[in-house]
């Protein structure tokens, strides 16, 4: 049975120790948030802050804060629906190889038919999202409309000392096309006021798209909701690079291996997960912006301010004992990279059904997962490394990614020491770097242009015959294995 919702989720935690309840009183404003560093640089457990309080006013607010829930490899994984046998990154690689058995390596030749194949996991969940009546949705327990719509209820952090303001960090933003087909999106809310926040939505986006579609068909108030809460894979889901043709609900309900509960807002009609804390209704005019930010962004830098769409907030539901799920973003590592660290590994059977060299990848936490990317590689022709770069360039979000480094299959592409070795060692900047150019990150603050630049791609592969390398290539040391089987043998007489 997949985990049904968030306060689930926190018992299962709770369960593994994987939990703490802090009962003192913990303002919002800053402290939240370095509590939360701490623990999350220190590999610590989930927290849940039962007793949030407005510092400089004494007003306590009457919900819980959670956050840190998947900041670790063992709790992403519990999310996922996998146990975690070694508490490293390789614990997510379960959920991988569930997708692996279900996408043919074999693929067909053309890229029609790959993305046929891939299209094939549809058949996965059974149908999708699967609405639910409002009686059935405990997200519709308490429904505020209108002037009682207030923001400044809800214990919302200021994370860092020049935020320029309170944000929600983990919303699920759902918005839909003009034939109201949902997506779901997780970008930050700057609140404003009562009832009026920033939708920090970049243009590559494909909400940015939605309200785009809207526009450009002459719609002024385009329905956007803002959900809290919800199961940890739909939650996760919204920030998986799904591909176009699979929605987020329909991907969760694949991960799930159940379809996910939705029922229609009480303002529009765009679907949110029945089981959700919190959700905010309301709409988007594409032409109005406000000046959003700075943000303390997960590049470890204030991302900068700029003007972006404003959300008006209609109407709030909600549970009668809602929970406000929040996370945090800064320098690597924090809950956001264990997130990204199972859709890299979740995504693994599409790339290498889409590209079958490629044996395995790696997305350092310290390139935040837009600015580096290793590929290990089954070798066999010249300038196969160059095709896998531009492959990697031409593909969903992965088209950000500032360097791509390629390896041989014999080299460990989450060993960073030996990644670093073999670039070090292997590498001429004239037969193995290339310089390519296109769109960059958003977030990407060293681009001479927002959102363009220049990018990198290091082969860091052993040249084959007509790469042009014409001089013998050495060979790597190691010892011979039955050297290593004798050393073995003796291994504990020697009391080393």
């Amino acid at each position: 049975m997949a985990i049904n919702d968030l306060r689930e989720f926190i018992s299962l935690l709770e369960s593994r120790n994987h939990l703490r309840r802090i009962t003192v009183d913990v303002d919002p404003y800053l402290e939240i948030g370095e509590i939360a560093d701490r623990v999350s640089k220190s590999g610590g457990p989930g927290l849940l802050f039962e007793n949030p309080v407005d510092r400089k006013s004494g007003t306590p607010y009457d919900m819980p804060v959670a956050i840190n829930l998947m900041g670790s490899y063992e709790r992403m994984a519990w999310a996922l629906g996998v146990d975690a046998q070694t508490g490293s990154w390789s614990d997510l690689d379960a959920k991988a190889r569930e997708l692996m058995e279900m996408i043919p390596l074999d693929m067909p030749g053309g890229m029609k038919g790959k993305l046929d194949a891939v299209m094939g996991l549809k058949s996965l969940a059974t149908a999708g999202a699967k609405e639910v009546k409002a009686s059935k949705a405990p997200v519709q327990q308490v429904i505020i409309r209108g002037d009682d719509v207030d923001l400044s209820k809800f214990p919302v952090l200021t994370t860092w000392p020049n935020d320029g303001g309170p944000f929600i960090t983990l919303p699920l933003v759902v918005t839909s096309n003009l034939k109201h087909r949902m997506n779901l999106g997780m970008y930050r809310l700057q609140v404003f006021d009562k009832n009026t926040t920033g939708l920090h939505i970049h243009e590559h986006h494909d909400g940015a798209k939605n309200l785009k579609e809207w526009a450009d068909a002459g719609h002024s108030r385009v329905p956007v909701a803002a959900v809290l809460g919800g199961d940890p894979v739909t939650i996760f889901s919204a920030t998986a690079p799904v591909p176009p043709m699979i929605d987020e609900y329909l991907f969760s309900g694949i991960l799930r291996k159940e379809p996910v509960e939705v029922v229609k807002c009480v303002t529009n009609d765009l679907l949110v997960p029945a089981h959700a804390e919190i959700v905010l209704e309301g709409w988007c005019d594409p032409a109005e912006t406000r000046w959003e930010g700075p943000f303390g962004d997960h590049t470890g830098y204030y991302s900068l301010a700029d003007y972006f769409p404003v959300f008006h907030v209609e109407a709030i539901t909600m549970r009668k004992d809602a929970i406000y799920p929040t996370t945090i973003v800064g320098k690597p590592p924090m809950e956001d990279c264990y997130m990204a660290k199972a859709t890299e590994r979740i995504f693994l059977p599409v790339i290498r059904a889409m590209l079958p060299e490629v044996i395995d990848y790696d997305l350092p936490l310290e390139g935040v997962f837009h600015n580096c990317a290793i590929f290990r590689i089954k070798k066999e022709f010249p300038g196969q490394a160059f095709r896998v770069m531009n492959f990697a360039w031409s593909m969903g979000q992965m088209m950000l990614t500032k360097y791509v480094i390629v390896v041989d299959e014999d080299v460990d592409c989450h060993d960073y020491s030996e990644v670093a070795w073999r670039c070090f060692n292997n590498v001429d900047p004239d037969r193995d770097i290339m310089i390519s150019k296109g769109p960059l990150d958003k977030l990407d603050h060293a681009s001479n242009y927002e959102s363009f630049g220049f990018k990198m791609g290091i082969d860091a592969t052993r040249p084959l015959p007509g790469e042009g390398h014409l001089r013998e290539w050495p060979e790597s040391l190691e010892m011979s294995a039955e050297v290593k089987k004798r050393v073995d043998s003796i291994w504990d007489e020697l009391g080393l």
